[in-house]
């Protein structure tokens, strides 16, 4: 596997195999990687002849008081898993590669859709994803790029950024990766401790409850969200940011569950924050 820390490096590895006649797939994270993301690489290797993926912890997507410092790395760790799955090429920038001193250009949807469920307290996240993303996909210049379903919000703007820009790339959803007690796969999963960690169990238990409501017939969104806000409430280390059932396109509000619907949460346990969610594509 290549491993490359320079935008130059990678430019000129993808020119060599699109001469080829090769495909490229894009696998974008922040590193710390775990099984959720070996899946990606999986996907990305079985329908794509090259695979890159990236390591880099994105500081334009971290706000002042969020854990950009105490973010987990591993990168010896986190290439032996990408090797062991068919990974190509990894591309490990410095922030300096990234990002120049006086950078100050973003990409930024400009909608609703940025501003609900996570960017509700996250008011600048997805202008660093957009932005990263964007950057990633104008070095790789992959065919596709897949990104996971836990983070549903992110995926839903990373498909509208590229219909709205005209990328051309195919943008693959992965399902969510679970450890075998439910709990969705996290790098933040590690600030837990043994307490927090079954504590965390909340939020897989949440999904299935809203997802038993829906298929049992339910169709009032705000019913679903009352029983699971109630359910993570009875967890006293458990703080609710949201849950809420948007458009599973346009990431607005919705009353009733019909057509493709996203129930999605945010839930600190202790200190640490995180996601999780269910997809109802109902008919109308």
């Amino acid at each position: 596997m290549i491993i490359a820390k320079t935008i130059e490096e990678v430019r000129a590895q993808v020119r060599a195999w699109k001469q080829e006649g090769l495909t490229v797939g894009l696998v974008p994270t922040m590193g710390y990687l775990h099984e959720g993301h070996a899946s990606l690489v999986d996907k990305a290797v079985s329908q794509c002849d090259r695979v890159v993926a990236s390591d880099f912890v994105n500081p334009t997507q971290f706000g002042p008081n969020e854990d950009l410092e105490a973010y987990p790395r591993d990168f010896d760790r986190d290439c032996a898993l990408l090797e062991e799955h068919g990974c190509h090429m990894v591309f490990y920038p410095e922030v300096s590669e990234m990002y120049a001193p006086d950078a100050a250009t973003y990409v930024e949807i400009l909608s609703d859709m940025p501003k609900q469920l996570c960017g509700q307290t996250r008011p600048i996240h997805f202008r660093g994803v957009c932005t990263v993303v964007s950057k990633l996909f104008n070095i790789v210049t992959p065919d596709k790029a897949f990104f996971g379903q836990k983070d549903a919000q992110q995926l839903a703007i990373i498909r509208r950024m590229v219909r709205d820009l005209s990328y051309g790339i195919e943008i693959v959803g992965c399902p969510i990766v679970r450890e075998p007690d439910g709990l969705a796969k996290s790098s933040r999963n590690t600030y837990l401790n043994p307490q927090e960690r079954q504590a965390a169990l909340v939020l897989s238990q949440a999904v299935r409850l809203g997802q038993t409501m829906v298929e049992e017939g339910e169709t009032d969104a705000r019913r679903v969200v009352e029983a699971m806000t109630a359910h993570i409430q009875a967890e006293p280390l458990a703080r609710i940011d949201y849950v809420s059932a948007v458009d599973g396109v346009t990431m607005l509000p919705v009353e009733t569950i019909q057509g493709s619907v996203l129930v999605a949460m945010a839930v600190y346990i202790g200190k640490t924050r995180l996601i999780d969610n269910f997809i109802v594509e109902k008919g109308e």
